[in-house]
């Protein structure tokens, strides 16, 4: 794989990596494409957790805005750290769609023992509450802490993780689902792309992280996701490095949640030659 360099060539910005409120985002879908609109966006992927619900939308409103539209998901494992794998461009949804329904039972379980742990902790608080700020989506624990602030148990979302959601606090709840591998695997099975997301926010250092895709390789995993709001210019950098040494596809996005994650706007600059855009389906 040749080395990708952004300087000295013609820039597009892409989004790779955005969530809408049919997940554990903010902002409504044609709010995002709206905004990426205005942003001068020209490839969006939503990638929602666990869900492919706002694809239908996210297409029509791509189309009205003459963005090129990437259908995509996150899937987040069960691992001993956090490891999603991000999907583009699937072809056959039923295996998808299997995997998703194992994944919504599963989160559902780990969403009533938060609950149960809050309630031990002697807060007044039932899955109505939570539900009230998933309006009918998939319940996550971004909703849990809205929850906590409206119930004054908090100060603001991010104070309800520290207090109470985050890994080592009272009510954590580790995840159960898929392995890494078994996400690999069922992309692979529609026909689609798998990526590492976020690599940053796993905690293995370059010869870890460089094993880790290896394993994931022999699944078949296509990409990393080497630019993202979790890393800095350097780190990006060795992300970039990492997914050469290893043939890998670099994707970037900014992993946009709306006022849940207001650090992370939408849109990324990258060379006109980052990716193998047909592959992704896009078209220029």
């Amino acid at each position: 794989m040749k080395s990708r360099n952004c300087w000295r060539k013609k820039i597009k910005i892409i989004d790779l990596h955005v969530h809408s409120v049919h997940s554990d985002g903010t902002s409504p879908v044609a709010d995002i494409v709206r905004a990426a609109h205005k942003g001068r966006v020209s490839v969006l992927a939503l990638t929602d957790h666990d869900t492919i619900d706002g694809w239908d939308e996210f297409k029509r409103c791509c189309a009205k805005f003459s963005i090129r539209a990437v259908m995509g998901v996150e899937l987040s494992s069960k691992y001993s750290r956090t490891v999603h794998i991000l999907g583009y461009r699937m072809d056959r949804i039923e295996p998808l769609e299997d995997a998703l329904s194992v994944m919504r039972a599963h989160r559902t379980d780990r969403n009533e023992r938060i609950l149960g742990r809050l309630v031990d902790m002697g807060l007044d608080i039932n899955m109505k509450d939570i539900e009230s700020e998933a309006s009918g989506r998939v319940v996550a624990r971004p909703h849990f802490a809205s929850a906590l602030v409206k119930k004054r148990y908090a100060r603001d979302t991010s104070d309800a993780f520290a207090r109470y959601l985050s890994r080592g606090a009272p009510a954590y709840v580790a995840r159960e689902g898929l392995s890494p591998a078994e996400c690999v695997s069922v992309i692979r099975e529609t026909g689609g792309l798998p990526v590492l997301a976020h690599p940053s926010l796993i905690g293995l250092d370059a010869d870890g992280l460089g094993d880790f895709l290896e394993d994931l390789k022999q699944f078949g995993l296509w990409g990393l996701e080497c630019i993202s709001s979790h890393c800095s210019s350097q780190e990006a950098y060795g992300f970039l490095s990492i997914a050469e040494k290893h043939d890998l596809f670099p994707t970037a996005g900014s992993d946009f949640h709306g006022s849940i994650r207001p650090n992370a706007s939408l849109g990324v600059q990258v060379s006109d030659d980052f990716l193998p855009w047909a592959r992704l389906g896009v078209a220029f």
